[in-house]
C-alpha cells in the first residue's frame, strides 16, 4: 500500500464502465479500477485545471497491491468523460498504470479561456509539478492520446520534464497551421468539425450533437458565403475564425505554434500511430523522419483507417501497440518494441500488415512516371504534340464536391468514386489492366502542366485550386480512392505552369487485372474552402498539357 495515500473509494462513471464492457476484443487487465474525479489542479497562474485520476486496485479493495505503478498523463480539450474515461482511464489502469485525465484550460470545467495552442506547454508542466506532490507518483511518466491530445504531448516535450520516459502519439498533430492551411487552402470541413468538438464535446453528448447537426446543415451551402464567414459555425467560435483568417504561415499569430523542432532534438522514446486515411498522416510521417534523424528511439504504426477509425475498428491494434510501448519504457518489460521499427498495413487485394526497417522503404525497380494522354489514359511514354491532354470547367457556384479521403466527417475514408468521376468538372486518366500486382509504398504525387482561363479567354487574376487523387479501379469499374492532395495555383500566367500536387504517402497493392487511375479536378468542397476571390466569380477553364504525369514510388 502506498504510504501517505488513503485510497479513494470512487469508481469510474457508469457510462465509461458500459463503454469498456463493449470492447470484448480488448483484453482485460489484472486490476480493478478506482477513480477520484474532479480534482482541481492549479496551473502556473493559479487557474484550476479539472482532473480525474484512475488507478489500479488489487483484489483487496483497500490497497493498490503495489507501490510502483507508472503514471500516464492525458490532456484533452474534449472533456474527460466518454470516450477518454474508458479508452485511457479504465483500459490502462486495468493494466497497471495510474492514469491522469485532465481537461485543457477553458474546457470541461477547467478555468481560463481556451486557445488553440498557446497554453499547452505551460499547463502540461504544471500538471507534472502537481504529480510530483502525489504520494503514488513514482517518477515514471508517460503521455498518450490522439489528435489534439497528441499536440499537448509535443508541447510538453518541447522542454521535457526529467520524469517523462515515453510518449505515444496516436493520429496526432504537431503543427496547427499545417492542419488548417496545408497546400495553401483553408481546410474548412476538418477545421470546423474539430472546432465544434473542442467547443461542445466537453459539455456533453446532447450539446455536441446539436452543434454537429447545425454544421452538417450549413456546410453544403458555405460556398455561397464569402470568407471570413460572418455567420454560421465559424462566426460562433472566435478563436477558430482567427485561426482560419491567419492564412500566412509567417503571421505572428502562428509564432511558436508548431512543435516541429521538438522532434529534431527529442530523446524521449516515442511511438507514433497514424492512418492512411487520417487527416494527420503527413504530420505523423514527418514526425517519424525527424525522430529517426535525431537518433531518438521511435516506432511507427500506420493502419488502413481514418482519424476516428483508429479509435474504433483500429483500436485493438492501436491499444496493443500503445500498451507494449509503455510497458517496455515505463515498466521494464521487454515484450513491447518489435524488431523492425515500422509496421504498416498494405491496402488493396492481398495486402495486410508488414514490418519494415525504414519508412519510406528504399526504392525498388523504378519504372518511371505514368504520363497523361489525350484519350484519358496513362502511358509509360510521353504523348507527342502540344495540344492539351484534357480540360475541364470549374464553377465556384457549383464546386466539385469532396468525397471520402482523409476527413473528420462520417463519409471519410475509401469510397466508390464513380458518381464523382461522372461529373463534367472531373477528369480521369486510367492505365491499362495490370498483368501482375503492383505495390505502391511511399509518397505519391502528380506533376501537372496547367493553364487557366476565365470567361473572357484570359488568365484569371485570382488563384485557383487543383485537386489530384490516386484511385484503384477493379475489373467491374469500381474506382476507390487511395490517396489525394490539393495545391493552390496563382492566377495570371498565360504560359503553362508546372505544379507538383503531393498526394501524401500510401501503402497499397493494385491487384492483377486492376487499373491505376489519376483523378484531377478544381477542388473538393467543403473539405477545402474556395480560393480568395472565387465567391461570386465566374467559372475557370483549366487545361492540362503534355508533360503532365503521375509519379508513383
Amino acid at each position: 500500500m502506498v504510504q501517505g495515500w488513503d485510497v479513494p473509494e470512487g469508481r469510474p462513471a457508469r457510462s465509461a464502465r458500459w463503454m469498456r464492457a463493449l470492447w470484448r476484443n480488448v483484453p482485460a487487465g489484472p486490476y480493478r479500477v478506482g477513480c477520484e474525479a474532479g480534482i482541481a489542479v492549479p496551473a502556473g497562474d493559479g487557474v484550476p485545471l479539472l482532473t480525474d485520476h484512475y488507478f489500479p486496485l488489487a483484489d483487496d479493495a483497500s490497497t493498490t497491491g503495489a507501490d510502483a505503478f507508472p503514471t500516464l498523463l492525458v490532456r484533452s480539450p474534449y472533456g474527460r468523460g466518454v470516450p477518454w474515461a474508458a479508452l485511457y482511464g479504465i483500459l490502462f489502469a486495468e493494466q497497471g498504470f495510474h492514469v491522469v485525465v485532465q481537461s485543457a484550460r477553458g474546457t470541461g470545467g477547467s478555468g481560463g479561456d481556451f486557445h488553440l495552442w498557446r497554453n499547452e506547454a505551460a499547463d502540461g508542466r504544471a500538471a507534472v509539478a502537481w504529480l510530483r506532490t502525489r504520494p503514488w507518483f513514482t517518477g515514471a511518466l508517460g503521455t498518450i492520446g490522439p489528435s489534439y491530445l497528441g499536440y499537448a504531448q509535443w508541447a510538453l516535450a518541447e522542454d521535457p520534464p526529467p520524469e517523462l520516459r515515453a510518449m505515444v502519439v496516436q493520429v496526432g498533430l504537431h503543427d496547427p497551421y499545417a492542419y488548417f492551411h496545408g497546400g495553401g487552402a483553408v481546410h474548412l470541413e476538418n477545421a470546423l468539425v474539430s472546432g465544434i468538438g473542442m467547443a461542445h464535446q466537453h459539455r456533453g453528448t446532447r450539446p455536441f450533437l446539436r452543434a454537429a447537426l447545425r454544421l452538417r446543415r450549413w456546410l453544403p451551402h458555405a460556398h455561397r458565403q464569402p470568407a471570413p464567414y460572418a455567420s454560421g459555425p465559424v462566426a460562433e467560435l472566435p478563436w477558430l475564425a482567427e485561426a482560419l483568417a491567419r492564412t500566412d504561415a509567417d503571421d505572428p499569430y502562428w509564432r511558436g505554434a508548431s512543435a516541429e523542432r521538438t522532434a529534431t532534438r527529442l530523446t524521449v522514446p516515442t511511438c507514433l500511430i497514424g492512418g492512411w486515411q487520417d487527416v494527420f498522416l503527413d504530420q505523423n510521417l514527418a514526425q517519424y523522419r525527424r525522430l529517426r534523424r535525431a537518433g531518438c528511439q521511435s516506432a511507427l504504426l500506420v493502419g488502413d483507417w481514418t482519424h476516428t477509425g483508429a479509435l474504433r475498428e483500429g483500436w485493438p491494434q492501436v491499444f496493443a501497440e500503445s500498451l507494449g510501448w509503455l510497458r517496455a519504457h515505463l515498466g521494464g518489460q521487454p515484450d513491447g518494441p518489435r524488431r523492425d521499427p515500422v509496421r504498416v498495413h498494405v491496402g488493396g487485394d492481398g495486402g495486410g500488415w508488414r514490418d519494415l526497417p525504414h519508412w519510406p522503404p528504399p526504392p525498388g525497380d523504378a519504372a518511371g512516371p505514368w504520363h497523361l494522354t489525350a484519350a484519358g489514359g496513362l502511358a509509360r511514354h510521353a504523348p507527342d504534340g502540344a495540344a492539351p491532354v484534357g480540360e475541364f470547367r470549374h464553377d465556384p457556384g457549383d464546386p466539385t464536391p469532396s468525397l471520402g479521403g482523409p476527413a473528420l466527417s462520417r463519409g471519410a475514408g475509401r469510397r466508390d468514386n464513380r458518381a464523382l468521376e461522372a461529373r463534367a468538372d472531373v477528369l480521369t486518366f486510367t492505365g491499362p489492366a495490370l498483368a501482375a500486382p503492383r505495390e505502391v509504398l511511399g509518397p505519391v504525387a502528380a506533376r501537372l502542366r496547367i493553364t487557366a482561363t476565365g470567361a473572357d479567354g484570359t488568365p484569371p487574376d485570382r488563384p485557383f485550386d487543383v485537386f489530384a487523387r490516386l484511385c484503384d479501379v477493379d475489373p467491374r469499374g469500381r474506382s476507390v480512392n487511395v490517396c489525394d492532395g490539393l495545391v493552390r495555383v496563382p492566377g495570371g500566367a498565360a504560359d503553362p505552369l508546372t505544379v507538383q500536387v503531393p498526394m501524401t504517402a500510401t501503402a497499397h497493392r493494385f491487384a492483377a487485372g486492376h487499373r491505376v487511375r489519376l483523378q484531377v479536378s478544381g477542388g473538393a468542397f467543403p473539405r477545402y474552402a474556395l480560393p480568395p476571390g472565387a465567391h461570386g466569380a465566374g467559372p475557370v477553364r483549366i487545361a492540362l498539357h503534355p508533360g503532365s504525369a503521375l509519379e508513383l514510388p
